[in-house]
């Protein structure tokens, strides 16, 4: 008599981590080909030579991490800093308040307040660029209105005024939805218990809207410290910032391997800074 073996069936288990995988690989694909690798060879410059002309010469030297503490690129980088940080602080500034009234508002009026926040990003970035350099020119559009004749543009406040216009949207919209989860209960018991207005915010709304404030700076801040565009357009090449300068030594100057260790750096801000958004979430 024969034994016949009965072919045990898949376990859930592994059925769900087989879907999972079907899932998870375009998108892990698209990340290793398309960001891993590249970054990966980006980063192995940093330990070679620039070649006579230019390029790479495959020499292993630690040079280029030496010349980031020259006195130049720290001045950049300090400069980077200080407006990404104005630009941060403003659109802190003007975008709590706007949030703050979005979420209060009817539910239809809320919907177009929204769609209002957004509409700037539904038109190409360039071109949004091009409109602030026709508005703000010597012929331009303001002092035309104005009867004047002010040069506003190739200044840091140029700069900073593009910045905000560009990233405002990415401050208001994690401000919004940290506002509108906010229990309306919490602030009347505030309120019954004689807080004032002032003391309500600070001590009720504030607190418990923090992670989408730190979101909200951390949104604006990183793309405003690697922006190079609005400095170059609106800034004339005056105000140089960490994005131009990196765009030059891939472009101009042809220095590959000090490229990719400014961007290196450039990448442990970031993650120095997604570091501490992480630590003030939890803490929050």
């Amino acid at each position: 008599m024969k034994s016949q073996t009965k072919a045990r069936p898949a376990s859930p288990a592994k059925g769900r981590r087989l879907a999972a995988f079907a899932f998870l690989s375009p998108g892990l694909t698209y990340l290793i080909v398309l960001l891993l690798i590249p970054l990966g060879l980006v980063l192995s410059y940093t330990v070679f030579r620039r070649g006579r002309f230019g390029g790479i010469i495959y020499e292993f030297t630690l040079e280029n991490f030496t010349r980031l503490i020259d006195p130049l690129y720290l001045g950049i980088v300090g400069s980077s800093v200080r407006i990404a940080a104005l630009t941060t602080l403003l659109a802190l500034l003007i975008g709590y308040p706007t949030a703050y009234v979005i979420a209060h508002l009817p539910p239809k009026w809320k919907t177009i307040a929204l769609v209002a926040i957004v509409l700037p990003f539904w038109t190409n970035f360039i071109i949004r660029v091009y409109a602030w350099i026709m508005l703000l020119s010597g012929p331009g559009v303001i002092n035309s209105v104005l009867g004047t004749k002010f040069e506003l543009l190739y200044k840091e406040g140029t700069v900073v005024t593009g910045l905000l216009y560009s990233y405002l949207p990415l401050m208001v919209l994690p401000l919004y939805a940290a506002i509108e989860k906010l229990d309306p209960q919490l602030r009347e018991a505030s309120a019954n218990l004689g807080a004032s207005g002032f003391t309500t915010f600070r001590k009720v709304t504030l607190p418990l809207t923090l992670p989408g404030v730190v979101t909200g700076c951390l949104f604006v801040f990183v793309p405003s410290f690697g922006n190079f565009v609005i400095p170059e357009m609106l800034g004339g090449g005056k105000s140089i910032m960490v994005g131009n300068l990196i765009r030059n030594e891939f472009l101009s100057t042809r220095d590959w391997p000090f490229g990719a260790t400014l961007s290196l750096a450039l990448i442990a801000v970031l993650i120095l800074l997604l570091m501490v958004q992480s630590w003030a979430a939890r803490r929050a």
